[in-house]
């Protein structure tokens, strides 16, 4: 993987994929955390020169025209342009524009378009609206509930319904059908399309759309939009624009986090401990995105690292009696708790002390409360799991397997991580104002960050059954699932897994759809996190993860 990191930041060359088209007509032991667009904010101004963001300006408000002027012309139309300015990550120039056309989508979404209906409904969902799958549906059906076979040959209307399919919330019983008819004629119908048309097509059933990262489809959809007879190249300019400012940004966050690092000290007192910041800078890079979010971004990082610290510290250098000690310290909270301490202890005590009350500092600042007491008790939780792990390998006990997932939700990072994040929002990003931080607490939505800590526990021991030379010593759910069920086949224990993921994803979407009493901006991140996880778990035969890599090389080319 290193090496594959020197490689692609190796080059100084630009993307083809961002350079404006010329005009024409109209791997860890164990899953941690590691490694809604924002209208831009003043500050981000100054990344670009003047002139960019002058031409950024002049775009917005050309497309402001072209929006006007589709509402008034077509339904269907306007659809396509906020589904594009959404897939290119630059709606949120337009959010009143976007929010005032929503009719549209009420007016089609009984259309017996298929391409209508679906590309209608699934707008509708994202923006929190009670709709069902099942009643905009039904009309493409037969009696016995089958998708009619004169669909198959809409690859417009397929690839819509295919992107609608995984807005699934596990009570339609239409989606898991379309899902598998839509994949089946889609796959069919690459070998007669166009070039440009079958790439996308093949890349839209590798990469669904709702399960992957917006940011990194956002490439490849510019790239598709550039293939196109007809194209908007105000559109096109916006989002590349757009490219090359959260490119900048991102290069000055990644900057500072690794003056930040080496200033710590850490990978210089503990050896075993791993060294991948930039990995680690990958997580809220992905999770938060939007140019007001990029001191969180910085901020998370180093949870995020000591999050990876302190696993290593359990894994590879404590006992179970140091391990203890370690834990009541945390619980206790002043600077006196870490003398009893060993050295590298110590200063990973300190380390996330000073951050977690820098952070609680900051929360105070922006939003009038101090949320230092919630914090501490959420790293006490997070000890309290890996503690429950480190018995578990002293005392040679096997887990159930589903007090293994239990607990790896914990020690995932992601419920730690989360309420930090939770805090740093605010009380304007939830539904309760006006309230102090014990009450917000309380807002924080468990399944909402419980899913996607599920999700990366579940594909990261999937990956660790492929290498368990890799993975032996701490186990696996799947290991456990086997020892629990005897009969079945490791092939077995690997669907089951992929079936949880898949439950977790269709719970995270009833979260974030349907039952959400928090911000649009706390719901991105929670799909965001879910997203990342197949990311950087994704490896392939070499074991290298060429998915990230791509991700590393659009997004962060130094």
């Amino acid at each position: 993987m290193a090496a594959a990191l020197a490689r692609i930041f190796s080059s100084s060359s630009v993307e083809p994929l961002l350079l404006p088209a010329p005009p024409a007509g109209g791997n860890g032991r164990r899953g941690r955390l590691r490694g809604g667009c924002i209208r831009s904010s003043l500050a981000s101004r100054t990344l670009l020169p003047t002139d960019d963001f002058d031409l950024q300006e002049g775009l917005t408000t050309n497309i402001q025209k072209i929006l006007r002027q589709r509402r008034r012309q077509s339904g269907r139309e306007m659809m396509a342009t906020i589904d594009n300015l959404k897939r290119l990550c630059i709606d949120h120039y337009f959010e009143e524009e976007i929010e005032s056309a929503m009719g549209a989508c009420m007016d089609l979404i009984h259309s017996d378009d298929l391409f209508d209906a679906t590309l209608a409904f699934r707008l509708m969902r994202e923006a929190g609206h009670d709709v069902s799958a099942d009643d905009v549906l039904w009309r493409f059906t037969d009696g016995n509930g089958e998708f009619a076979l004169a669909l198959s040959k809409d690859v417009r209307g397929l690839l819509s319904l295919h992107d609608m399919s995984h807005l699934d919330m596990g009570v339609e019983a239409s989606l898991p059908k379309a899902k598998e008819f839509s994949s089946k004629h889609l796959a069919s119908a690459i070998r007669y399309l166009e070039p440009g048309l079958a790439r996308y097509v093949r890349q839209s059933l590798d990469h669904p759309y709702h399960l992957n990262l917006m940011q990194y489809k956002a490439r490849h959809h510019l790239s598709y939009l550039q293939s196109l007879p007809t194209r908007n190249i105000a559109m096109e300019e916006l989002a590349v624009a757009e490219f090359q400012l959260n490119k900048l940004q991102h290069q000055q966050e990644m900057q500072e986090i690794k003056r930040w690092w080496m200033d710590l000290g850490l990978a210089q007192e503990i050896p075993v401990a791993r060294d991948q910041v930039l990995k680690w800078y990958m997580w809220p890079m992905a999770v938060l995105q939007g140019s007001s979010f990029s001191r969180y971004r910085i901020e998370i990082t180093k949870i995020i690292s000591l999050v990876y610290v302190v696993d290593d510290i359990f894994d590879l250098v404590g006992t179970l009696a140091e391990l203890s000690l370690f834990t009541e310290a945390i619980r206790m909270w002043n600077t006196a708790a870490p003398d009893s301490l060993s050295s590298c202890m110590r200063s990973c005590y300190n380390a996330l002390y000073t951050i977690t009350n820098e952070i609680a500092d900051m929360a105070e600042k922006e939003h009038g409360f101090n949320p230092v007491n919630h914090l501490r008790k959420a790293w006490a939780v997070l000890f309290d799991g890996f503690m429950v792990e480190s018995k578990w390998l002293a005392t040679g006990q096997a887990p159930a397997a589903e007090d293994y997932l239990r607990n790896g939700v914990v020690t995932s990072g992601v419920p730690l991580t989360f309420a930090h994040f939770f805090f740093l929002l605010g009380q304007d990003h939830v539904a309760c104002i006006n309230e102090d931080a014990a009450k917000l607490s309380d807002h924080i939505p468990p399944a909402a960050v419980s899913c996607p800590a599920k999700i990366l526990r579940l594909w990261d021991d999937l990956g660790s059954a492929k290498d368990e030379a890799q993975e032996g010593l701490d186990g696996s759910y799947r290991d456990f699932y086997l020892m629990e069920n005897p009969s079945c086949t490791p092939a077995d224990a690997e669907e089951h897994m992929r079936r949880l993921i898949v439950r977790e994803w269709e719970e995270l979407n009833r979260e974030c759809f349907s039952r959400r009493t928090f911000s649009g901006s706390f719901a991105r991140a929670c799909f965001n996190a879910a997203r990342m996880v197949s990311v950087m778990y994704s490896y392939d035969e070499e074991q290298r993860l060429p998915v990230l890599e791509d991700y590393m090389r659009m997004l962060l080319r130094l």
